[in-house]
């Protein structure tokens, strides 16, 4: 019988057709940072941005790679001598050391780039080092611009980003943890309290205004290792590179208003953070300043999958924990050396008596020869300050069980050797001879609480001067 319109028409019902319904009907799943990235591959960067990167991945590279300390860093317990705190090693300056020589000649006009023991600093060979790199960095932009025609480099760019990344942690770590555990920057010595304020340098202002108070340097460390370990973790990676960006303008601003010869290496460091934010330079401006939403990261990665990218995570973390424990006894080591138990003669002492061949030689300021103060605070040295308040570094060998001190010059010449009797807390009296004269001296120890930069304690109030 034919059909009527009344008549309900049966749907055809297929197994691909209801697939392909579930499959319409399925809830979409949120993209993730992987689908952006892969989303965003084959997206073209403009010919600056193609130019910038590649001399970035040049310049930058090659001095991280040439300049001794960054890599160093990161070997950890392979650099040899990294347990007695010798300088690391400057194989790269000794292959290029003829080279430089020769640069520095032709270029400059300096007849000697002398090879230098001790890594960063801003000796005339860095200064050498960076003008070769920079000249390489220039050509070589050219030349790959010219010749490279592609669009993107984003998994070069993924590989260097996280190279750069981890140079960065490694001289971080270093610098922060010496000042976690305040070795770089001592508390001011003994014969600091003495020296007039006009004598020092802007070196020593900034070094002593430092290691005067233990909170604040160890407090500067901690950012410092706390920029470090967020660089070593990927997914706080941006975190990280803000911190070390504040850490090192801090830095780099006052390397260069006190001198203080780490002036290239602190300003590549500032440098090389700013680097490794470029990428999220968007979506920092969005979120920071524009009060905009903003998207996951598209910044290169090399690694895409999520397998891949927890073993890299483990083997970052793995390598930051490698350099930290590389640095950590290293510095308790320095630390335990710079506070020994203190001797018995320890102190600044005002000679009050002395006598040369049994005669007594009156205080005056126009005699070098006669001693005003003595003063013995570091390990194996000793200060003498003369009556016009110059003050000369001697080697000291303190015996308490002999009670005999030695005292020696710079060079190792012996200068003086005397008995010494205590008598009482305070007081001090020396036998023997100095510069072939026999001489008797009788001392005073100074009460250090009289030095307000020695005796200052934290106050929540004000005192009140009246």
């Amino acid at each position: 019988m034919p059909r009527t319109s009344s008549t309900p028409v049966q749907p055809h019902y297929s197994v691909t057709a209801v697939v392909q319904q579930s499959k319409a009907l399925r809830p979409r799943r949120v993209e993730d940072a992987d689908d952006v990235r892969d989303r965003v591959v084959s997206a073209h960067w403009s010919l600056p941005t193609r130019v910038a990167f590649r001399f970035c991945f040049l310049y930058f590279g090659l001095y991280c790679l040439l300049y001794p300390q960054l890599l160093t860093d990161l070997a950890g317990w392979l650099v040899p001598g990294r347990s007695a705190r010798l300088d690391p090693p400057i194989w790269q300056l000794q292959l290029l050391q003829p080279f430089l020589q020769w640069v520095g000649w032709q270029v400059f006009g300096v007849t000697d780039v002398p090879l230098v023991t001790t890594g960063g600093r801003d000796h005339l060979i860095f200064w050498v080092l960076l003008f070769c790199i920079s000249v390489v960095s220039l050509v070589g932009t050219a030349v790959w611009t010219l010749l490279d025609r592609r669009y993107a480099h984003r998994q070069l760019a993924g590989w260097f980003f996280v190279f750069i990344r981890l140079c960065v942690a490694g001289a971080m770590m270093n610098y922060g943890l010496a000042k976690l555990i305040p070795t770089q920057m001592p508390a001011p010595t003994l014969p600091t309290l003495l020296t007039p304020y006009g004598d020092f340098t802007r070196l020593d202002v900034l070094w002593n205004q430092v290691g005067v108070s233990l909170p604040y340097e160890v407090l500067l460390g901690a950012a410092e290792v706390l920029g470090a370990i967020l660089l070593f973790i990927p997914r706080t990676r941006i975190a990280g590179a803000l911190l070390v960006m504040v850490d090192m303008s801090m830095v780099f601003v006052m390397d260069l208003c006190f001198g203080v010869y780490v002036r290239t290496l602190s300003g590549h460091l500032l440098l090389m953070s700013l680097l490794l934010l470029a990428p999220e330079a968007q979506r920092l401006m969005n979120v920071l300043f524009l009060d905009r939403p903003t998207d996951v990261s598209t910044a290169p990665y090399p690694f895409h999958t999520r397998r891949s990218q927890r073993i890299a995570a483990g083997a970052q973390v793995l390598l930051g924990i490698w350099v930290a424990t590389a640095f950590l006894p290293v510095s308790i080591d320095y630390w335990r050396a710079q506070h020994p138990p203190k001797s018995p003669v320890h102190g600044i002492w005002t000679v009050t008596e002395f006598t040369r061949e049994g005669v007594d030689v009156p205080p005056l300021t126009t005699d070098r020869t006669r001693w005003r103060r003595l003063v013995f605070d570091e390990p194996g040295w000793a200060t003498y300050q003369r009556m016009d308040d110059s003050f000369v570094d001697v080697q000291a060998t303190i015996d308490t069980a002999a009670h005999r001190i030695e005292l020696a010059d710079t060079g190792s010449k012996p200068l003086a050797s005397f008995t010494f009797q205590k008598e009482g807390a305070d007081h001090l009296r020396l036998n023997g001879s100095l510069d072939g004269s026999l001489v008797t001296m009788t001392l005073d120890r100074v009460d250090l609480s009289e030095f307000p930069l020695h005796n200052h304690r934290f106050q929540w109030v004000e005192p009140d001067d009246s």
